[in-house]
């Protein structure tokens, strides 16, 4: 479902809405919200954290229903944990249960003051444009390959109103942008690939394009005839195995001067991964739809930015194929030409999506000239192991770029670490056949993907994100996350100044 937000400017026992939203920290210590909520329900809160029933603990939910005094029909008390170690993080967390725990209500609407909880070193704006993306996120349902249900007579929640003031609307504006792009991010990952091959990712690049037209957006989509016709000798013989025929996808905004380089983003579009001729084992291949995740991102950032009518020139480019097992599948020992000229020796046809990017970023960087240009890809296991769940993988030859993205995703908390990309890792792709080998072996394989990645980046203003870990929940019912799409989108809006 799609969440509407607004800002609350009433008294919270005041505030006529079905549920109203407050938070109690360990110890019994009330926010002023939720003392003030007491106070007018007669204590009814404190006689709740007096008997156990509210413990404070980070997460935790309880609803009081009808209390009297009080004009909301109920609230809902949110543990906060402890005041002396709240942060960001904390704060992010107690939005995504509070709305966990909304959804689960038969409401249409809140009031949420959780906002007004101080977490150090962010304002207002932040914390509403935090708490709006949390709910949105808590509040996605995936229903596009169920059996269409009945109506439930119960309602629905359908928005959320944040206590703040008008100073920060914008935070809110941020958040709406935000979420869009994550939502579109998810509802594309998590699709079958049966459904989402490389002609549905393009057909769906070509529908928004068409539908912002009036914002200077633009699509267009090269077959691989075309491509072949330019030289993607490595892309093409990713997707040689599948009947499923590969596509380029290029997404255009220009919402700078006419003059002005833009800014790209590529992103990896193998919609399902069998590992080709290195085949994968059985155990949780069906995973590998969202391989795609990478491009997933990379569109749900152009989403975003579009929807904030960015003050920049930005190009999305998705190279989407399809990696499976056939008579005509490329092979370990093969030797590939790339679009650069560079030519790859084959060690393992699973890591196919340095193959398919190496092109992408040649053609992004011959036909565009960008000031900067980041990939985003669902890359390797090995950055699984290094940094699990929670942090992306970064790495990039400049500094400054790498401090850009790493403080956009402290802000956004879709949080990345960087990894070196030193001239010493690089020894590991020698090859004896060709320019350069697909792989460098066990050790250090995020690493090596990276270098890899940078032979074809030369002279380009260059970071990559490999999201492997990040970009979907583990388990048979595990979802896409929608990142990097949060911090993506931020080091726009930064860039937009």
């Amino acid at each position: 479902m799609t969440l509407q937000f607004s800002l609350a400017s009433n008294a919270p026992e005041t505030v006529d809405t079905p549920c109203v939203v407050v938070g109690v920290y360990e110890n019994g210590l009330l926010t002023s919200a939720a003392a003030r909520v007491d106070s007018a329900a007669g204590g009814a809160i404190k006689r709740q954290v007096e008997s156990g029933d509210i413990t404070g603990k980070a997460g935790s939910t309880t609803v009081l229903f009808a209390p009297e005094g009080v004009q909301a029909k109920r609230v809902l008390v949110v543990g906060l944990g402890t005041q002396k170690t709240f942060d960001g993080a904390r704060f992010q967390k107690v939005n995504v249960e509070a709305a966990r725990a909304l959804t689960r209500l038969p409401i249409d609407s809140a009031a949420s003051f959780l906002t007004e909880a101080d977490v150090p070193g962010r304002d207002a704006a932040w914390r509403v444009r935090t708490a709006a993306i949390a709910a949105d996120h808590a509040a996605y349902r995936y229903t596009a390959t169920f059996k269409p249900r009945e109506k439930s007579s119960q309602p629905e929640l359908r928005g959320i109103a944040f206590a703040a003031d008008e100073q920060a609307q914008h935070g809110l504006d941020q958040a709406t942008a935000i979420a869009e792009g994550v939502r579109f991010a998810r509802d594309l990952a998590n699709l079958p690939p049966n459904i989402c091959n490389p002609a549905y990712i393009a057909d769906q690049a070509v529908k928004f394009a068409e539908a912002h037209a009036d914002k200077q957006v633009s699509c267009k989509v090269l077959d691989h005839e075309e491509m072949e016709r330019l030289g993607f000798g490595s892309l093409l013989a990713v997707g040689r195995g599948s009947a499923n025929k590969p596509k380029l996808i290029v997404l255009e905004y220009k919402g700078g001067a006419a003059d002005e380089k833009p800014y790209a983003l590529v992103g990896k579009g193998i919609t399902f991964d069998t590992g080709g001729i290195s085949l994968k084992p059985g155990p949780g291949m069906e995973e590998m739809k969202f391989d795609m995740g990478g491009a997933a991102g990379v569109l749900g950032a152009f989403v975003s930015a579009v929807t904030l009518n960015l003050k920049i020139n930005l190009v999305c480019v998705v190279p989407a194929v399809e990696n499976m097992p056939d008579g005509d599948s490329y092979r370990p020992s093969d030797v590939l030409t790339s679009l650069s000229g560079l030519t790859i020796e084959v060690l393992n046809t699973d890591a196919e999506g340095r193959l398919i990017l190496c092109d992408a970023l040649t053609y992004t960087a011959q036909t565009f000239h960008p000031k900067v240009l980041i990939d985003a890809a669902t890359l390797t296991g090995a950055c699984v192991i290094a940094l699990g769940k929670h942090a992306s993988g970064l790495m990039s030859r400049h500094d400054d770029l790498a401090d850009e993205l790493l403080h956009a995703g402290e802000h956004t908390l879709d949080r990345a670490w960087r990894l070196p990309l030193w001239d010493d890792y690089h020894a590991q792709l020698e090859s004896g056949f060709a320019d350069v080998a697909n792989i460098g072996g066990k050790n250090a394989g995020a690493i090596t993907a990276g270098c890899f990645l940078s032979r074809f980046t030369e002279g380009q203003r260059w970071a990559h994100l490999d999201i492997a870990g990040t970009a979907w929940d583990e388990g048979r019912k595990g979802l896409a996350t929608g990142r990097p799409v949060p911090l993506l989108a931020q080091w726009l809006i930064d860039r937009a100044g």
